[in-house]
């Protein structure tokens, strides 16, 4: 028990002085930056399985 409480004291310690935290803007930009990448990757999926799928019905004739 004593090395789960030690444990856990020095994550708290880890945490309170050792880690950077971002600053809010950066949080921000991180963010913008994040749901930009996440919409233009799901254009292009959304791009490339309507080609394919376009492309399986020329050759299946459906």
């Amino acid at each position: 028990m004593e090395r789960l409480i030690l444990s856990i004291k020095e994550s708290y310690y880890e945490l309170i002085n050792k880690v950077t935290w971002p600053t809010w803007s950066h949080l921000q930009s991180s963010t913008i930056l994040v749901l930009v990448a996440s919409v233009i990757f799901a254009l292009l999926v959304f791009a490339f399985d309507t080609v394919s799928r376009q492309i399986v019905d020329v050759i299946y004739g459906i």
